[in-house]
């Protein structure tokens, strides 16, 4: 059972040790949720994405510290491919209806049990993935269901740092958080 938003008991800490791939959602986790479409004069239709920075912060300080990261997405976006690329996500699967088969090709390809796996997610697709592995959150703003299947929820809303948050549990929770601090890049 999650603790109140931002809080870690010591059995989530301990968890949160463990882990060596982070995995997310990506609309309503990496962003609030909002799918912008700007309707072009070619009858086409440009999507916008809002990235938070300090989630790209975090992130940035998770694969410097030695972990991989990935995202598991519903939708396919150029915007997304480029901020994957921009803080060296590892894993990126894009139109995936159904999240098990690409979190078992994580598992395979990084060659991790299921309790080095973190899982960020906020709605109902994410609740088979966030069942199996080791360290379920949940953004602030997630779905009931979602929420209650967390073992930690996030103070910070989807898309306004809940990211950074979980990368700041896992690597306080490893006792390397300040060490990684000194290394943060722009």
């Amino acid at each position: 059972m999650a603790r109140t938003a931002g809080s870690a008991s010591p059995a989530v800490k301990k968890r949160a040790s463990r882990i060596k791939v982070l995995l997310m959602d990506v609309d309503g986790t990496l962003t609030d949720g909002s799918v912008t479409l700007l309707s072009q004069t070619d009858g086409s239709a440009l999507e916008i994405k809002n990235f938070d920075a300090h989630d790209g912060q975090g992130l940035t300080l998770a694969v410097t510290a030695g972990l991989h990261t990935g995202v598991i997405t519903g939708r396919g976006s150029a915007a997304l491919r480029r901020r994957c690329k921009e803080l060296d996500i590892t894993y990126v699967y894009e139109k995936q209806g159904h999240k098990i088969a690409a979190y078992e090709d994580v598992l395979q390809k990084a060659g991790v049990r299921e309790s080095e796996v973190a899982f960020l997610g906020d709605d109902l697709p994410d609740l088979l993935v966030m069942r199996r592995v080791g360290l379920a959150v949940a953004v602030g703003n997630a779905t009931p269901e979602v929420l209650r299947a967390a073992h930690y929820i996030t103070k910070a809303n989807g898309g306004k740092g809940a990211a950074r948050e979980v990368v700041e549990l896992i690597l306080k929770s490893k006792g390397i958080w300040e060490k990684m601090i000194e290394k943060a890049r722009a």
